[in-house]
């Protein structure tokens, strides 16, 4: 018997549209980041990568572009931003130029440990800041460990705040790291990271600050001669999608992304922190000279850095503010 055209046609059609969407399109994910292939940020991409590509069964691969192939901080955020690039794992701190809010997260001596850190990105506050992303073209995925940031320099140890006074040191371009230096006397110079270390090199910068795996992996050691435990900010770096890629996604895949940036982040955390212990013995291996701040003089840092803080809370969404202290009372007790 003859199956007429037109019924033979509207059957391939319903088969076709039954099918799942996933099981049709294969997905490249360029995922640029700032970090060296031997860091912590990198391990936390590659395991992403292997849940995605297994919860995806092989339609969703991610391609890792380290060491700021795809441009600084900046650049990749304006590249997610334009749906050029889909995602990156920038420090937090780079997104306070599109919500200042974020600024929060780099408040000095806020958190004391990690269990602190990570209930504070973890919880009400972390989730209120990512909801102001997708309006700036912006989704976000969670935290990443970046680490303690700690202060290298080629002059002296710092072991107290009058040792910051007149050292040139790189800071993030970010206005709460810049006056909180200023604060302590020091001379803070904005950088993007790709340039640093040929400008310590040159002996343009004193020095820099950022947690300890990092200044092993770019081999700071070589050109700094001194490492102090300021323990003065605790980083985070943001797992971000771009909105025009994510908009594209059905969501089932949507769920996958989701799943795989949950699952991967307690594996990026501990390998991150890991790195952080051994690290410090490595960079004093390399002949860097180490050294601790007294809880005494890390509270003689706080108390000079306070008065930055409240003015630029002053600034900030006051709704924000106010979530922000409840949660660092929270997480304190």
């Amino acid at each position: 018997m003859r199956i007429p055209a037109r019924i033979a046609l509207a059957a391939g059609l319903s088969l076709l549209f039954a099918l799942p969407t996933s099981a049709q399109q294969e997905r490249v994910i360029r995922f640029g980041h700032l970090n060296n292939a031997d860091h912590p940020v990198s391990f936390g991409v590659k395991r992403f990568g292997e849940i995605l590509a297994t919860k995806s069964g092989g339609k969703m691969k991610v391609m890792e572009f380290p060491a700021s192939q795809l441009g600084n901080e900046m650049q990749q955020q304006s590249a997610l931003q334009g749906g050029v690039q889909q995602m990156s794992a920038p420090a937090t701190t780079s997104l306070a130029g599109i919500v200042k809010e974020f600024g929060l997260v780099d408040f000095p001596f806020s958190v004391a440990n990690y269990a602190q850190a990570d209930a504070l990105l973890d919880g009400p506050l972390g989730q209120a800041l990512i909801a102001k992303l997708p309006e700036k073209g912006l989704v976000a995925l969670g935290y990443w460990d970046l680490g303690f940031r700690n202060v290298t320099n080629s002059k002296r140890a710092i072991t107290k705040p009058e040792d910051f006074d007149g050292l040139k040191l790189r800071v993030i371009p970010n206005p709460v790291f810049l006056d909180t230096f200023k604060a302590f006397k020091a001379n803070p110079v904005p950088m993007p990271f790709a340039e640093l270390y040929g400008a310590l090199e040159a002996k343009a910068v004193d020095g820099q600050e950022n947690p300890f795996a990092v200044i092993l992996s770019n081999k700071f050691y070589e050109v700094q001669k001194y490492v102090s435990a300021t323990n003065h900010v605790y980083a985070a770096n943001i797992v971000l999608v771009s909105k025009k890629f994510w908009d594209q996604l059905t969501p089932a895949e949507q769920k996958m992304m989701n799943e795989a940036a949950n699952e991967s982040r307690g594996y990026q955390r501990q390998v991150s922190r890991a790195a952080a212990q051994k690290a410090v013995g490595e960079l004093q291996a390399k002949g860097l000279q180490y050294n601790e701040v007294s809880p005494a003089e890390q509270t003689r840092m706080q108390q000079i850095a306070k008065p930055v803080i409240d003015r630029f809370a002053a600034t900030y969404d006051p709704a924000i503010v106010k979530l922000y202290n409840d949660e660092l009372a929270r997480i304190r007790k």
